[in-house]
């Protein structure tokens, strides 16, 4: 089952640009190499991270062929495919090419600001349309509008291949309802980093992340310790990253961590309009705390 491979360390794969703007392909196969040298348990392909409302439907098509292949099964692959317009989500599924995909990702629609009953029908819709397990994603900070735990529960409930939310609701009470209260099938995913172990503490079985992109190994480690129940370990290594966590999306998402992946070798520091580079002062912070944390970029 899928659920039971959805967990642990899944990062939340960014697209490397080149310095004219073009998807670099080449350092894309670096990346998924590096996550499959890193011990990453899963791959978020056209997620936020990945700029995706940057790319061109064929981009998206490269992109998610490029990881597949040279994933080569080794790693279960959760692809995004959210979008605003119900319709538009059920083409794609009914329309596109999903071999290589072991489940789909769909974020709660935004800028419509549905009602709860509306964001029930939206996924009510996209699950009838497929046989592919959906992971849910609630994050209101972007979409302007939070799924609450009963209408996640309605959801996890009502249907089968609803197998798991992404949450980054910031709402720990909401997400404990959620753990507490769900059905066996369906899981918990941390969606944001730096309230990572408190989740796995509750409950949660892993979580999607932004700064697994560049320290895949240390914060796995975090990670993998808090799913052991080893909370006196993994602790620590949470603190350490804490000031990091805030640092990271100062400017914005994914600036700071194509900032630390540029440093690394990895990428150009090069993201699309209406986003771009983190700030030389705070990638200087960065560099202190990596210091702190006998990190070499």
């Amino acid at each position: 089952m899928i659920q039971a491979r959805l967990r642990g360390m899944g990062v939340a794969l960014i697209t490397p640009f080149k310095e004219d703007g073009s998807v670099d392909y080449a350092a894309l196969v670096r990346l998924v190499d590096y996550q499959l040298q890193n011990g990453t348990d899963f791959l978020c392909v056209l997620g936020t991270t990945a700029e995706t409302p940057t790319l061109t439907k064929e981009e998206k098509t490269a992109i998610t062929r490029t990881v597949i292949e040279r994933a080569g099964g080794r790693l279960p692959i959760l692809l995004g495919v959210g979008a605003n317009c119900t319709q538009t989500v059920i083409d794609t599924l009914k329309n596109d090419d999903f071999t290589g995909v072991d489940a789909v990702l769909a974020v709660v629609p935004y800028y419509n600001k549905p009602s709860q009953e509306g964001i029930y029908q939206h996924y009510k819709a996209i699950s009838e349309s497929t046989d592919l397990p959906i992971v849910l994603y609630n994050v209101p900070g972007r979409t302007g509008v939070n799924m609450t735990a009963e209408t996640t529960l309605r959801l996890a409930q009502d249907f089968r291949n609803i197998v798991a939310v992404k949450e980054a609701s910031g709402h720990i009470t909401q997400m404990d309802d959620i753990i507490k209260h769900k059905p066996a099938h369906f899981n918990v995913i941390s969606g944001d980093d730096g309230i990572t172990f408190p989740l796995l503490a509750l409950g949660a079985v892993g979580v999607i992340s932004v700064i697994g992109n560049a320290f895949p190994r240390e914060f796995g480690k975090m990670v993998r310790l808090a799913l052991r129940g080893d909370f006196e370990h993994a602790l620590p290594i949470h603190h350490k990253f804490a000031e990091l966590f805030k640092l990271l999306f100062v400017d914005g998402n994914p600036a700071g961590v194509k900032a630390m992946l540029n440093v690394m070798g990895l990428i150009e520091n090069k993201l699309r309009l209406p986003l771009v580079p983190t700030r030389i002062t705070t990638f200087e912070k960065m560099r202190v705390i990596l210091d702190q944390l006998n990190i070499r970029c």
